[in-house]
């Protein structure tokens, strides 16, 4: 019996020495998350046993144990390099449709612009979808995430925000003067002028300039008057001749009552919104892919104070196509193409899985597990959300494994075996003492 004794010893301390390796072979292994061999000694008695007399049977390994502690993050240059911080696992898909669970964050894109790891695995994600300009994610399925190659589509132009300040000191013109007419060549007919950028449906850029008449003969009232330019024929089209802005003794603007003018017409002075494109102006609903061809002015921060002419707000919500620039990834896992035209737009988020009982998932390899009944059922849920922790861009998790530790796991495993393998030994000299009697 003593050899069978030593024997479970010796093959205890084996495998205690093969985790050791593992963990040691894996110390730069990122998302590798160390295990612990964990023993139970064995007792084989019947009824009729006296348990104060009973001797033991051995030892046996009653489970090998994963870590799941933090590994340490280390810094990248590739924005689909992900870690996580805290708790959670990324899910992953195979041509086959099974999924695996995975700390390992080296993530690049494929030739059709999907997001996978070194096995071509597809890294999966919520869906992301957007509705009157709010974009929310479908936390009730998962998709792959994919960058696509298609350009940002643009966006026509529908508000403009016109904050100045009108200098109320200046000398005003007499508008009814005889022979007076507004000419925008002429700078003696108007106060002082801007210009800004807007955009049709197509993203086709267009000059417009706003010029201001201080009218001599009331105060507080400065007339507007507004220009397009067709970048195509270089021909500017009037659509706002002598609106009124009216301010009260406070420098604040009372008339109109919202601050609000609206330009409209286009159909008529660009032949359908864009004698040079075909596009729109004034989406109404982008969406719906309706238009109203009509851009507000927003004059509600234009001020008529003692100070020279100025500017200090002029921006307008349209823009043109772009090319994809690149890719961003936020702590929440939201994924974002960036476009050359100063937009960017949200793709999907990154998915996190948690299990009630981490130890009970299966080892698949690559650094990935497979649920199992042990583990409970999987459940997904966005980064920051459910006790999941935050995502890391540009970073990677190191493998949790401390070498020095394994070290004298490693030579308590070595001790254990020699005195196994030594039990054996005395064992045998005892054998051999009892067969030499005569």
């Amino acid at each position: 019996m003593p050899f069978q004794i030593a024997l479970s010893g010796l093959d205890a301390a084996s495998t205690e020495l093969e985790v050791t390796g593992h963990n040691i072979a894996n110390a730069t292994t990122n998302g590798f998350k160390q295990a612990r061999t964990e023993f139970s000694d064995v007792y084989a008695a019947s009824i009729q046993d006296s348990s104060s007399t009973a001797s033991g049977r051995g030892v046996k390994v009653s489970r090998i144990a994963q870590q799941f502690s933090q590994g340490t993050v280390e810094f990248t240059s590739n924005a689909f390099d992900l870690a996580i911080n805290g708790e959670g696992l990324f899910a992953v898909k195979d041509n086959s449709g099974a999924l695996t669970y995975t700390r390992a964050g080296a993530y690049s894109l494929d030739r059709e612009g999907n997001v996978v790891n070194a096995e071509g695995k597809y890294l999966q994600g919520f869906p992301a979808t957007e509705n009157g300009g709010v974009v929310s994610f479908n936390t009730g399925s998962l998709t792959n995430i994919s960058v696509p190659a298609t350009s940002g589509e643009p966006f026509a132009s529908t508000n403009v925000d016109v904050g100045l300040n009108l200098d109320s000191g200046i000398a005003g013109i007499d508008t009814a003067a005889p022979g007076y007419a507004f000419d925008r060549t002429d700078p003696t007919t108007f106060t002082n002028s801007t210009a800004t950028t807007i955009y049709d449906s197509l993203g086709t850029p267009y000059t417009m300039t706003m010029y201001f008449v201080k009218d001599a003969n009331a105060v507080g009232s400065w007339d507007v008057h507004a220009y397009v330019t067709d970048p195509a024929t270089g021909i500017s089209a009037e659509f706002l001749n002598a609106d009124t802005l009216q301010f009260n003794s406070a420098g604040g603007i009372t008339s109109p009552a919202n601050g609000q003018i609206t330009l409209a017409g286009f159909d008529t002075a660009f032949a359908g919104g864009a004698a040079s494109s075909g596009g729109e102006f004034g989406v109404k609903d982008q969406m719906a892919g309706t238009f109203n061809n009509s851009i507000v002015l927003d004059f509600s921060t234009t001020s008529q104070y003692g100070s020279s002419f100025s500017v200090n707000d002029l921006t307008q919500d349209g823009y043109t196509a772009g090319q994809l620039s690149g890719v961003d990834i936020d702590e929440k896992g939201v994924v974002f193409a960036r476009f050359t035209n100063g937009q960017s737009q949200a793709l999907a988020q990154v998915a996190l899985a948690k299990f009630k009982n981490q130890q009970g998932l299966k080892q698949s390899g690559n650094t990935s597990w497979e649920d199992t009944f042990k583990a409970g059922d999987v459940q997904y849920a966005q980064a920051g959300t459910s006790g999941l922790g935050l995502i890391q861009s540009g970073a990677l998790e190191n493998s949790n494994v401390d070498i020095a530790d394994q070290l004298v796991a490693m030579i308590t495993a070595q001790r254990n075996y020699q005195a196994n393998a030594q039990v054996i030994s005395t064992a045998d000299a005892i054998t051999q003492t009892v067969i030499n009697i005569r």
